[in-house]
């Protein structure tokens, strides 16, 4: 790739990954607080930034879009144009179009995006500020009449400006379009001919800006740069805006306040720089990140077969390196692992702009309210996790949430609620999506399901089994098909995805009252830290963060196992399965069993063994075919000495010993 479609590659992923973002977090929370400064300033600087790189980048048509749009926010922000839901919704539309336009940026034009340019062009004030405001539309106010200032801006690009894709040039022009301005270039830093590097930048600008716009707009010009330049502002004079007849203020006959600019020259060769900002983090390519993690596992692999080598030959020497090969490799590890985690709020905003879209198409008035956005995932399953959510929330809208007047005459709040949250537990993360309507009727899902030939007529089920009849390919309760739902796809995929990622989903219902998703995820799919345990030559491996105590299995009159199925852990009563019977492994248990008692969440049980071996770190390969629907199996790991160790699924393993202690 060469240096200029990586550096238009940088700004898609940023524009991706965080303006665009911004951009339509900000929309979203504009309809809740329209008269908020912080959020208009907010999608200002998002479309502001989107702007100028875009022109910068080449991305000419994205930059004309969003210039046209933050001209309407700049009326916002200086109280010439008001928030409002017809002005939220073409924003969020035009948002549409400037994605594609990064993903596409040889897309053809369409005539609603023409119309988008159009109309924004309409909304904006004119250069005289004088457009009338019209109701319900996101017009402008009139200018009021305002202070003209002249500020003296030192700008002095550093050196490797050009590497990032910027153009200080572009800035100036920038510059013009505030006000008045007078450029003086410093060449003080250009070296002889001989010395200079035509890919370095030498050259800085002092300007005297005269304005009507504030500080922090004549800022914003230098928002992509920040830290690539040494930038300083000086307010010199300030005075009334002239009047029509081109007399200064209102006619109070007082002079204008100003400050002397007569010694402009003299300050103008000064050394004025200010402290540039140190990068704290940088961006890399998600393909690159999985390498480093498969490396990673790699070495963690070869790490347990030096450690068993060591373990074998009993040398003082060997041990030593083992030990500290094993510390730097946990450390790289752990460190890898992090960079891999993100909080899943970053993926809040997608969600909200999902029940905007849905809500409005289908005449709902709903709230989705986020919890535990600061809980951290593994990237890709945070990734692999969002066409799953999608549905949820689609169906939560479009089956669960009744339309306004239905609620009102059920005495429920016009508007209703989806909640939204994530939680840790143990090594899992539970993300939970709630919503207050209507609930799922298991008689009519009962019917249905004759209907279709799942169950007959005189079967005999519980009321979970009736709800989770919903995951299977082809169901749905629907009257009618719709463009949201009704076709009987969705929850099958939402439970195929989830299980490919290793997790689980449960759903509860409450006729009249709302329903309720949970889904249950591993932290990571990549490295664990487990047990090691065996069962006559078998070997397996439980995930250290549901692992409670071990203990040793006592039996007899006095001992702690009772009727073969229970254990007495400090006076409380603990179900135990065997894994030798649960797996069907042949040969002669041992005379002294050993118990790992696991935990999840509200349940707790003990899982017997042969021996327990010690901790293990453990890379996650998955299983294909057959063996990856095997109870109790969430995939396998190579051992130091090459041969296959099986992980262990505990929830399934607590479900069967519950049953079995309380049946």
């Amino acid at each position: 790739m060469n240096s200029k479609s990586h550096i238009n590659e940088t700004f898609r992923e940023e524009a991706r990954e965080e303006l665009l973002p911004e951009l339509e977090n900000g929309l979203l929370e504009l309809e809740k607080h329209p008269e908020d400064k912080d959020l208009i300033n907010r999608v200002f600087r998002a479309l502001h930034t989107l702007k100028g790189s875009g022109a910068m980048f080449g991305f000419e048509t994205m930059s004309e879009l969003a210039h046209e749009m933050e001209t309407v926010f700049d009326g916002i922000r200086n109280g010439l144009c008001r928030v409002d839901h017809h002005l939220l919704e073409l924003s969020l539309t035009a948002k549409d179009h400037l994605q594609l336009l990064v993903d596409e940026p040889e897309a053809m034009l369409t005539a609603q995006f023409e119309e988008l340019r159009a109309v924004f062009r309409e909304m904006a004030p004119d250069a005289a500020g004088e457009r009338e405001l019209k109701s319900d539309s996101g017009a402008c106010y009139p200018h009021p009449a305002g202070a003209m200032r002249t500020w003296h801006i030192r700008f002095k690009p550093h050196a490797n400006i050009f590497e990032t894709g910027n153009n200080p040039l572009y800035l100036l022009d920038e510059l013009r379009e505030l006000g008045t301005a007078r450029i003086i270039a410093r060449v003080d830093d250009i070296p002889l001919l001989e010395s200079l590097q035509p890919e370095s930048s030498y050259m800085g600008w002092d300007i005297l800006l005269t304005t009507d716009q504030d500080q922090d707009t004549i800022k914003d010009v230098f928002i992509f740069v920040e830290s690539d330049c040494d930038l300083s502002f000086e307010l010199v004079s300030e005075q009334a805006r002239p009047a029509a007849d081109g007399n200064v203020g209102s006619g109070s006959g007082r002079a204008s306040v100003a400050t002397s600019s007569s010694g402009f020259s003299e300050r103008r060769s000064g050394k004025d720089r200010r402290e540039t900002s140190t990068i704290t983090s940088m961006r890399v390519q998600s393909s690159r990140l999985d390498h480093l993690v498969n490396l990673v596992g790699e070495m963690v692999i070869a790490q347990t077969r030096l450690s068993r080598l060591a373990e074998e030959k009993d040398d003082p020497t060997l041990t030593d390196i083992a030990e500290v090969m094993q510390r730097l490799t946990n450390e790289l590890r752990d460190n890898t692992l992090d960079i891999r985690m993100m909080p899943i709020g970053a993926s809040f905003g997608k969600f909200k702009r999902v029940v905007w879209d849905l809500s409005s198409r289908n005449g709902k008035e709903v709230e989705l309210i986020t919890e535990g956005a600061a809980t951290e995932l593994d990237k890709t399953v945070i990734e692999r996790l969002n066409d799953p959510l999608v549905h949820l929330l689609r169906n939560s809208i479009d089956h669960g949430i009744e339309i306004p007047e239905e609620r009102e005459r059920i005495g429920k709040n016009r508007q209703g609620r989806i909640v939204f949250s994530a939680e840790h537990s143990g090594g899992n993360v539970i993300i939970t999506i709630s919503d207050d309507g209507r609930g799922i009727d298991t008689e009519r899902v009962r019917t249905r399901a004759v209907e279709k030939g799942l169950l007959s007529p005189d079967s005999g089920v519980t009321e979970q089994d009736l709800l989770n009849l919903i995951f299977e390919p082809g169901f749905s309760t629907a009257e009618q098909v719709s463009d949201l739902s009704g076709r009987g796809v969705g929850m099958d995929v939402v439970r195929q995805n989830i299980a490919a990622l290793k997790g689980k989903v449960r759903v509860s219902s409450e006729k009249g009252r709302g329903t309720t998703v949970r889904i249950t995820l591993p932290l990571t799919l990549a490295i664990i830290e487990g047990l090691r345990i065996r069962i006559g030559r078998e070997f397996f491996i439980i995930p250290l963060a549901v692992v409670s105590e071990c203990l040793e299995l006592e039996r007899g009159k006095n001992g702690n196992l009772h009727q073969g199925r229970i254990i007495n852990l400090r006076d409380q009563l603990v179900p135990v399965l065997r894994l030798r019977d649960w797996f069907s492994i042949n040969g002669q248990k041992p005379e002294k069993e050993q118990v790992v008692v696991v935990s999840m969440e509200k349940s707790m049980v003990g899982l017997v063994a042969d021996e327990v071996v010690g901790l293990q770190q453990t890379v996650i390969k998955n299983l294909d075919g057959k063996q990856k629907d095997v109870p109790g199996i969430s995939g396998a790991t190579i051992q130091g000495d090459g041969s296959i160790a099986l992980i262990l699924d505990v929830e399934p393993l607590i479900q069967k010993a519950e049953q079995k202690a309380f049946a």
